[in-house]
């Protein structure tokens, strides 16, 4: 899994010169955005549909007769998430990216997530040196998987060195999964703010991301058990099962969104980039090993087609069912 990413981001930067910026490719960003903010907040027990999170993001519409907090939260997360995928970095710019992040970025973060809905359902227990974008000043009990977030006093020198961490980040690497997922991990360990830690982490590993030219993660809402099963192993030292998501996630990004935008219609790409609702990758895999598909396969046995040869495999199999 880690090879196949390694080779798509590859492909990615070498041959389509990487991310787009948001003005550059505004649906890929707007198809991220939508699904990001509905799966990352429903993971914390939003319940809106992606309908509902689709017209609210798209007209200001709040539809259906949920509670207005669900509704800020959504809104506050999709604002943040907007501001992280503006900073998507070319190939030259990974390259001399210096400071990846910066504290009061990490307090901007989680100011423009959580505030709105601080506004309408504050937390219970917060003082007023604890509102969005401030650090926590309370003890957090220990979760049911057995971590306990650090003391409070320490969070903000713990902070300081979560950031260098992060700043130690090579950017490709075959182990960039796993590295990601010791910086998540780390951060939900430290749980430096007394609310929407799990969001902001989110937001914040997607933002380590498109700096170093990498489609963001969705970590989707059926996926919320193995996600917070691989949260509690990487806290014991195994980092393995949370890297295969981040990977996985990476993946579905850049094949769903990224490449069939940026390749054009002649380029060769992954047959993952080329699937459609008329046809599944696995069906162009089929026809491109009888060879009815124009396609080559790679050294790393993957094999690759263009949207061009794809039209055409469709219509001659269209004519060939007449």
């Amino acid at each position: 899994m880690y090879a196949r990413l390694d080779v798509g981001i590859a492909e990615l930067w070498d041959r389509m010169g990487g991310l787009p910026t948001p003005a550059e490719a505004s649906a890929i960003w707007r198809g991220i955005w939508y699904e990001e903010a509905h799966h990352s907040t429903a993971i914390e027990g939003n319940t809106l549909v992606l309908r509902q999170v689709e017209r609210l993001l798209a007209e200001g519409r709040a539809v259906g007769n949920k509670e207005l907090r669900e509704y800020m939260e959504v809104r506050g997360y999709a604002t943040a998430a907007e501001w992280v995928y503006q900073q998507a970095s070319s190939p030259a710019e990974v390259a001399g990216h210096g400071e990846l992040l910066t504290l009061t970025e990490v307090r901007q973060v989680h100011q423009q997530a959580m505030g709105p809905v601080w506004d309408v359902a504050p937390h219970p227990d917060a003082s007023e040196r604890e509102r969005p974008g401030s650090f926590r000043e309370h003890e957090i009990r220990t979760f049911p998987s057995g971590m306990t977030p650090l003391s409070w006093p320490l969070v903000p020198s713990e902070m300081a060195d979560w950031i260098a961490m992060i700043d130690r980040l090579a950017g490709r690497t075959l182990m960039i999964p796993e590295e990601l997922a010791a910086v998540h991990c780390r951060f939900e360990q430290i749980h430096p703010f007394l609310d929407g830690n799990g969001r902001t982490g989110r937001l914040l590993l997607n933002l380590i991301l498109v700096r170093l030219g990498y489609p963001p993660v969705i970590i989707f809402k059926r996926d919320r058990v193995a996600y917070l099963r691989a949260l509690e192993r990487a806290d014991a030292g195994d980092l393995g099962q949370l890297g295969e998501i981040f990977a996985r996630a990476i993946l579905n990004n850049l094949y769903r969104f990224v490449v069939p935008v940026v390749a054009g219609p002649a380029r060769i790409v992954p047959l993952a980039a080329l699937e459609t609702q008329e046809i599944k990758a696995s069906a162009l895999r089929v026809a491109a090993a009888r060879g009815r598909l124009q396609a080559t396969r790679g050294s790393d046995g993957q094999w690759r087609s263009s949207r061009n040869w794809v039209n055409e495999y469709l219509a001659s199999r269209y004519h060939r069912d007449q």
